[in-house]
């Protein structure tokens, strides 16, 4: 497993969890209690006007993708401030840049002290927006699919603009970069590629642009495929790439680490768990407004685990209900095997990997060391 990587700011974990900064919430659950989330990955709309070839999303249920409305997304909020979740991500299922819920949802969570981030194609996150959220997120991930525009434009895109998308999401990074470094911000900002088989060519192209933007990061991840394997990703090519992957990390400089998610990508498609624990304390909300464990199960077929839609009824008393308890104890159960009953390498996978072997003795969880590092409310 990857050691945390020390930037500019700080200690920096991407390749492992951050359960031990948790462990309140770890010991209730070990002692049977019901407990809220640590953290919430979420999205504000399913729309997106990109159309990645490597996006889980695409197998995900066709749901509405006109935006939540702005009063559920901050009622939202309460709820969780109320129950006590720590930090809320702004990833899952849509583009949430796209939503006029955007702006204000991140304002209201910074103001009630939940950390807040984002992941974005960057195309409508304006300079005018940047200026609105940047001084109140955590973090900001801009998922840039390759590091030349051809390659960008065919994985991304596939429109009659080709290459102008490319350009327009790295202007804006170029202008975050820029804000944040006028103004002494503490938010980190990175860059993501998705690596698929087929874009062994991208990696060092990838890692160059993170150090030529001067992001805080630029990190390199596994894809992700549901149990059916419909995007047909073939993780024993992963090997073949890991020279690869090596000199892009040495293309780290002081300023951008250039990460890769090795454990991820090692791990493939063979979990070393069957129980899924981890949606207990890292939840996924659709674009939607569905409240389910996880993205692996916004699909209609996994109908039995979609607990609830937060803007039919408030959230806290999605928490509450016993239909959500027994999704949670559904999948946590002999009933239920994540080894061929869900897709590849969800969100959870790191934490879920820690709390099995804890419960199993075979590496117990304890507080994690002083000083804290990075990003602690995110799983």
């Amino acid at each position: 497993m990857s050691q945390p990587v020390q930037t500019n700011q700080g200690s920096l974990i991407l390749d492992s969890h951050k359960l031990s900064y948790h462990m309140d919430r770890v010991n209730s659950w070990e002692a049977g209690e019901r407990i809220a989330p640590v953290s919430v990955d979420m999205s504000l709309t399913r729309g997106c006007g990109a159309m990645c070839s490597f996006c889980y999303a695409m197998m995900q249920e066709s749901q509405s993708r006109s935006s939540v409305k702005t009063a559920h997304a901050l009622n939202l909020l309460d709820d969780f401030k109320e129950i006590g979740i720590r930090s809320v991500s702004l990833v899952s299922d849509g583009e949430s840049t796209l939503s006029p819920a955007y702006v204000p949802f991140i304002k209201h969570a910074a103001e009630l002290g939940i950390d807040v981030a984002n992941a974005t194609n960057a195309w409508e996150l304006t300079p005018e927006k940047i200026e609105d959220v940047l001084p109140h997120l955590t973090w900001v991930r801009f998922t840039v699919g390759a590091g030349t525009p051809s390659r960008y434009a065919e994985i991304m895109y596939k429109g009659p603009e080709h290459t102008k998308v490319f350009d327009r999401a790295i202007e804006h990074i170029k202008y975050a970069v820029e804000y944040k470094k006028k103004n002494n911000l503490a938010v980190t900002l990175g860059i993501q590629m998705v690596l698929m088989p087929d874009l062994k060519d991208e990696i060092i192209p990838f890692a160059q642009l993170g150090v030529d933007l001067g992001v805080d990061y630029a990190v390199i991840k596994h894809c992700s495929d549901d149990e059916q394997g419909s995007l047909g990703i073939d993780y024993t090519q992963y090997e073949s790439m890991y020279e690869d992957l090596e000199r892009a990390e040495s293309l780290s400089t002081d300023k951008t680490k250039v990460i890769v998610k090795w454990s991820k990508i090692k791990d493939g498609d063979a979990p070393p768990y069957k129980r899924f624990y981890g949606p207990q304390f890292l939840l996924q909300i659709s674009g939607s407004g569905l409240v389910a464990p996880s993205g692996m199960f916004f699909n209609a077929r996994h109908s039995k685990l979609h607990i609830g839609n937060y803007t039919e009824e408030r959230f806290k008393d999605i928490w509450k209900s016993e239909r959500y308890w027994r999704a949670m104890d559904y999948l946590a159960s002999p009933y239920f095997d994540a080894q061929t009953m869900m897709g590849t390498l969800p969100i959870q996978h790191y934490v879920n990997v820690a709390l099995n072997e804890h419960l199993r003795g075979e590496r117990r969880l304890k507080a994690g060391m002083e000083p804290k590092p990075l990003h602690v409310n995110f799983l």
